[in-house]
C-alpha cells in the first residue's frame, strides 16, 4: 500500500514538472510534454490517471492566475478559480477516457487529444503535446502531423520506451539545426512595451506615434508593416480617415488590430490600411473565454463581448499572398492554426497584447507555440506584441 502510495504520487509530481518545463517557453522544450501520454497511460486507476492529468494542465497553465488578477486589477482568488475552472475540460476528457484495458488505450488518448484540439472543448485546450510536432519534425507539414500523432499513439503503449527513444532521437537531431522561421520578404513585426495603455489610449497622439512608428519601419524598407492587437484601439470612421491620410505618401501597408463595435458587442479584428483606403483583413475567431467572450450574455437578453467567429475567415488576402492571422488566445490552442494550415498560405501573423502577462511566461508560451507551427509547415512567420 505504501510503494503504490509513492508511485502514484510520483506519476503526479512528474506530471507537474513536465508542464513547467515544456511550457517554460522556450520552443525547443516543447517536446516535454511528450511525456504526458506516458504518464496517464501507466496510472493505474481512474483517480491517479485525473490528479495526473490536473497536475500536467495547471502546471502548463500556471500563469493564469497572476495573469487574470492582473486585467481585472483584483486579488489572486478570482485567478486561482477561473485556473481551477478552465482546466476542468482537460482533466474530465482524459480522466472519463482513461482504460486500463492496454488494447484500446491508443485508440482512447487519441480520441482524447482530438476532443482537446477542436471546440467546444478545445476552446481551453492549451498546452496540448500535439504542438510539440514542430519541434521534432520541422518542415514536414501534414506529414510530421501524422508521425507525431503515430507517436503519441505509441507512446501509450507497452512499446512506449521505444517510441520514446525514437522521438527523443528526432528531438536532438532537430535541436541540433534548428532555425527560428524566416521572416517574410519586405515584412516588419512592431513589438511595442506601451503596458495598459494599448488600445485604451485613443487620443490624437498614441495615434500619431503609430503612425511614426510605421514610418520609421517603412523607411528602412518595409512594405508591410504588422502592428499588435489593440494598436488602433475602436476603429472608427475618424481613426481611418487620419491614417489613410498619413500613408496617402508612400507604398506601406500597415496591418494592426483594432476594435469594431456595435450594438450587440464587439469584433477584435486586423485591420489593412494603405494609401487607398482600408478594410477589415480578419476576425478573431477565438477571443479569449471570460474576459472577451461571454457567450451566457445572450442567454439573459444582454449583449456585450466580443464575437467568436470559431471557423470564419481562416485566411486573409495581402496583396498578391495569403496569410494565417492568429490573435492571441488563438496561439494557445489548436484547431485556429490547423484549420489555417488547410489553405496552404504563405505566412503566418502572430499578434498579441500582453500587458496583463507580466510576471508570467504566457507571452513566450505564445510565441513558442507559433514558432513551433510555423516550422512544421516551413511558413515564415510575423509576430508582434505589446508588453
Amino acid at each position: 500500500m505504501r510503494r503504490e502510495y509513492i508511485r502514484s504520487a510520483l506519476l503526479i509530481s512528474c506530471s507537474m514538472a513536465i508542464g513547467v518545463v515544456g511550457w517554460s517557453g522556450y520552443v525547443t522544450l516543447l517536446p516535454v510534454a511528450l511525456a504526458f501520454p506516458v504518464l496517464w497511460s501507466i496510472a493505474r486507476t481512474r483517480m491517479i490517471a485525473a490528479l495526473v492529468s490536473a497536475g500536467y494542465f495547471l502546471a502548463a497553465s500556471r500563469g493564469l492566475p497572476q495573469g487574470v488578477a492582473a486585467f481585472y486589477s483584483s486579488d489572486f482568488w478570482p485567478g486561482f478559480l477561473f485556473w481551477l475552472c478552465a482546466s476542468l475540460s482537460f482533466v474530465a476528457v482524459h480522466t472519463v477516457l482513461w482504460t486500463g484495458t492496454a488494447g484500446i488505450r491508443s485508440f482512447r488518448y487519441l480520441l482524447a487529444a482530438v476532443i482537446m484540439a477542436i471546440p467546444p472543448f478545445g476552446i481551453t485546450g492549451w498546452a496540448h503535446p500535439v504542438t510539440a510536432a514542430g519541434v521534432l519534425f520541422p518542415g514536414w507539414g501534414w506529414w510530421g502531423l501524422g508521425l507525431m500523432t503515430v507517436g503519441l499513439a505509441g507512446l501509450v503503449t507497452r512499446i512506449w520506451p521505444a517510441v520514446a527513444i525514437a522521438l527523443t532521437g528526432f528531438w536532438l537531431w532537430s535541436a541540433a539545426i534548428w532555425t527560428d522561421p524566416k521572416l517574410p520578404e519586405a515584412w516588419h513585426g512592431v513589438d511595442l512595451e506601451l503596458g495598459v495603455s494599448l488600445g485604451r489610449d485613443t487620443g490624437l497622439q498614441r495615434q500619431r506615434d503609430m503612425i511614426a512608428t510605421v514610418r520609421r519601419a517603412a523607411g528602412k524598407g518595409a512594405r508591410f508593416v504588422v502592428l499588435p492587437e489593440s494598436a488602433l484601439g475602436f476603429w472608427t470612421p475618424t481613426v481611418e480617415r487620419l491614417w489613410t491620410g498619413a500613408l496617402a505618401d508612400g507604398d506601406a501597408t500597415v496591418i494592426a488590430g483594432a476594435v469594431v463595435i456595435d450594438a450587440d458587442g464587439y469584433d477584435n479584428v486586423l485591420v489593412a490600411i494603405d494609401r487607398n483606403g482600408s478594410r477589415i483583413l480578419y476576425s478573431e475567431r477565438m477571443p479569449v473565454p471570460g474576459s472577451m467572450w461571454q457567450p451566457w450574455r445572450s442567454w439573459f437578453g444582454e449583449s456585450g463581448g466580443a464575437r467568436a467567429d470559431f471557423f470564419a475567415n481562416p485566411i486573409a488576402s495581402i496583396g498578391a499572398s495569403q496569410a494565417a492571422p492568429l490573435i492571441c488566445y488563438e496561439q494557445l490552442i489548436v484547431w485556429p492554426v490547423l484549420q489555417s494550415m488547410l489553405h496552404d498560405p504563405d505566412a503566418i501573423l502572430a499578434i498579441g497584447n500582453g500587458w496583463w502577462t507580466e510576471g508570467t511566461s504566457i507571452v513566450a508560451i505564445q510565441r513558442a507555440a507559433t514558432t513551433a507551427w510555423a516550422k512544421l509547415f516551413a511558413k515564415p512567420l510575423v509576430i508582434a506584441f505589446n508588453t
